[in-house]
């Protein structure tokens, strides 16, 4: 006789585990539809790549006044620190950023750019409005865009432009935003010397050495020099910058104005004859401004006009 296996019935499937209970804790900033379908565990975050992430380019304006820069540093207040808190409140340090240019302390920002890349799906007006909630109110969030995947706001840039305002009267209001050059300007000798700094130089001597800078050699493809008024806007557009060369220029030529150096020298005559004085002839960080990054297909931006009424 044939004995038969008994069949036993098929287990129960385990109990899911009990999530633990949200009652008391904050709302999330961004709503569930908002928000990526993708959770990411402990496993999961030191794994994210670019590949998984959404891209977003922000243009951003602030006041350089009370920061030492843009560059997050550990002992000092800078814009970036500011814009990475909002960024850790929304995205709990998951993301991915990078500024187009290292702004000076005291330096201002007509449209910084800052490439964004998160692995949440939001709206990009969200992101705006979200984000200007968490800002101080010398920072603000311009514009927010969609941008590819391999956007980068500094390697992508192909120029930037920066415009600095100097001012020929004593004025009350205006000290955080220009330069007040007491000393009588010869405008004439000032345009005559333009030409003299665009092309491909070797501007080493206008610059502060500076780790990973690589070569001194930079393409500037503008150098304006306009009067409104009691203001004259200096605007100097190039391929990109050394440390501290835009205010070095804007020095010289202002002591080309006031004829203590001969106008229409070469970048390398200058170099040359001064470069012990170049240094100390640092034109104030306050009259800075980073005016406008351009990438692929951007135009170069319009007349300059000025930032302040005198």
């Amino acid at each position: 006789m044939t004995t038969r296996p008994v069949r036993r019935p098929p287990a129960a499937p385990a109990a899911a585990p009990r999530r633990p209970s949200t009652a008391g804790r904050r709302s999330p900033p961004l709503n569930a539809r908002q928000r990526s379908s993708v959770t990411l565990d402990a496993r999961q975050r030191s794994s994210v790549t670019l590949n998984a992430l959404r891209g977003f380019k922000l243009t951003i304006e602030y006041d350089g006044t009370r920061y030492r820069g843009w560059q997050e540093q550990s002992n000092a207040s800078t814009v970036q620190e500011m814009i990475k808190h909002a960024l850790n409140e929304l995205f709990a340090g998951e993301y991915q950023m990078a500024g187009a240019g290292r702004t000076d302390a005291g330096v201002h920002a007509l449209a910084q750019v800052v490439s964004l890349h998160t692995p949440r799906a939001v709206e990009p007006a969200t992101l705006l409005d979200e984000l200007n909630r968490r800002l101080p109110k010398d920072v603000n969030i311009l514009k927010v865009e969609p941008a590819a995947q391999d956007f980068h706001a500094r390697h992508s840039a192909v120029a930037r432009y920066y415009l600095y305002q100097i001012s020929l009267r004593r004025t009350a209001f205006a000290k955080a935003y220009c330069w007040w050059v007491k000393t009588p300007l010869d405008l004439r000798a000032i345009e005559r010397s333009t030409a003299a700094f665009t092309g491909l130089h070797d501007f080493g001597a206008f610059a502060d050495k500076r780790t990973g800078e690589g070569s001194p050699r930079v393409k500037v493809n503008e150098l304006r020099v306009i009067r409104r008024g009691d203001l004259v806007l200096i605007r100097i557009g190039a391929s990109h910058f050394l440390w501290k060369m835009v205010r070095r220029i804007v020095g010289v030529l202002v002591k080309i104005g006031g004829s203590e150096v001969p106008p229409g020298l070469s970048v390398a005559e200058l170099g040359r004859r001064y470069a012990q004085q170049i240094p100390a002839w640092t034109a104030p960080a306050a009259g800075l401004f980073l005016e406008r990054v351009l990438y692929t297909g951007d135009a170069p931006p319009g007349e300059p006009t000025p930032l302040i009424a005198l």
